[in-house]
C-alpha cells in the first residue's frame, strides 16, 4: 500500500506538472500538414520550429523516409504540427480551427491558391540547423506529389535559397562546359600573336614616333597659346568695349531716325487727310445735280445748236440774205 500510494502520488505530481508547465497544450486542437522536400533534410530535426515570417506557429512532428514503389523513388514526408491558437483575426480574436476534414482541406487550398509555400531555411550558420518557413510566394507554381501520408493535406514545397543558387551555378557551369573552349583558346592565341607582330612592326614604331612628335608639337602649341592668350584676351575685351560704344551710338542714331520717320508719317497722314477732303469736294462738284453738271449740259446743247446752224448755212448760204 505504501509503494502503491507513492506511485499514485508521483503519477499525480507528473500529470500536474505536465498540465502546469505545458500550459494545457495537450488539450488544444492541432493541424497537421505534410510537405515533401526535394532537397536534403540534413539539419532538420523533429521539434524544429515552423515559422511564418519569423513567427513560430508550430513544430516539425515527424520526418519519415517513404518509398514510392510506383515510381521507384524515395520521398521524405515532413509532418508539420500547426497550432491554430497562434493565428488571430484582424479583430485580435483567435481563429477557430475547422471542425471537419473537408473544411480543413478547403481552408488550406485557399491558402495554397493565395501562394502558401513551404521552404527550408537555416536557423544558424554555426550549427547548420534548419527550420520550416511558411510564406506566400505566388510567383512559384504549385507542385504537389500526389502522394498521401496518413491522409494529411499536402503543402507544396519550393527549393531553398541555397538550392536555387546551386542550380544557377550548375547552369552556368554547364553553359561554360558547352562552350568551345579549345577553339576559343586557339583563336585567342592567334589574336595575341597578331597583336605581338603588329606591336613589333616598323609601322607601329613609326606611328609611335609620329605620335610622340605630334605630342611635342601640341605641347609647343599649348605653350604658345599660353603666351599669346593674355594679350588676345585684353584685345578682345577692348574690342568688346568699342563694340558696346558703337552699339550705343547706333541705338541713339536709330532712335533719332525713328523720331524723324514718325514725324514724316504724321505729315504724310495730314496730307492724306487734306487730299481726302479735296477728293470729297471734287466728288461733290461732279455730282449729277451740281451746277457744273448743269452748265456742261447747257454748253453741250449750245454746241449742238451751233453745229446744226453751221450745217444749215453750209447747205443754204442764201438764207443769210433772204432769210429762212
Amino acid at each position: 500500500m505504501a509503494i502503491g500510494g507513492f506511485l499514485i502520488a508521483g503519477l499525480a505530481l507528473l500529470i500536474t506538472a505536465l498540465l502546469v508547465f505545458g500550459g494545457g497544450q495537450f488539450f488544444k486542437p492541432k493541424l497537421h500538414w505534410v510537405v515533401y522536400f526535394d532537397s536534403s533534410l540534413n539539419g532538420l530535426n523533429v521539434g524544429a520550429p515552423v515559422k511564418v515570417q519569423g513567427v513560430q506557429i508550430g513544430t516539425v512532428k515527424e520526418i519519415v523516409l517513404q518509398v514510392d514503389l510506383k515510381h521507384n523513388r524515395l520521398m521524405k514526408p515532413v509532418v508539420l504540427e500547426i497550432e491554430p491558437g497562434s493565428l488571430v483575426s484582424p479583430q485580435g480574436e483567435v481563429l477557430q480551427p475547422a471542425l471537419t476534414d473537408k473544411e480543413r482541406h478547403e481552408r488550406l487550398q485557399s491558402f495554397i491558391d493565395a501562394g502558401l509555400r513551404a521552404r527550408l531555411e537555416i536557423q544558424s550558420l554555426l550549427t547548420g540547423l534548419l527550420y520550416v518557413n511558411l510564406d506566400f510566394y505566388p510567383n512559384y507554381e504549385v507542385r504537389l506529389t500526389g502522394l498521401s501520408y496518413k491522409d494529411y493535406p499536402e503543402v507544396p514545397a519550393i527549393p531553398t535559397t541555397v538550392d536555387e543558387v546551386r542550380g544557377a551555378l550548375e547552369h552556368v557551369v554547364t553553359k561554360i562546359k558547352d562552350m568551345p573552349l579549345d577553339s576559343m583558346v586557339r583563336d585567342l592565341s592567334a589574336t595575341l600573336a597578331e597583336i605581338r607582330f603588329i606591336v613589333a612592326s616598323d609601322e607601329t614604331k613609326q606611328s609611335r614616333e609620329a605620335l610622340a612628335q605630334t605630342l611635342r608639337e601640341a605641347e609647343q602649341l599649348l605653350a604658345d597659346l599660353n603666351r599669346q592668350l593674355p594679350p588676345l584676351i585684353r584685345e578682345t575685351s577692348r574690342t568688346v568695349k568699342e563694340a558696346g560704344g558703337m552699339v550705343k551710338d547706333l541705338r541713339a542714331e536709330a532712335k533719332s531716325a525713328l523720331t524723324a520717320a514718325q514725324q514724316s508719317l504724321l505729315k504724310a497722314t495730314a496730307m492724306l487727310e487734306e487730299a481726302k477732303g479735296a477728293m470729297a469736294n471734287i466728288a461733290d462738284t461732279t455730282a449729277g445735280d451740281s451746277a457744273l453738271q448743269e452748265s456742261l449740259v447747257e454748253l453741250r446743247d449750245a454746241a449742238r445748236s451751233i453745229r446744226l446752224l453751221s450745217d444749215y448755212l453750209e447747205q443754204h448760204p442764201e438764207s443769210l440774205i433772204y432769210g429762212k
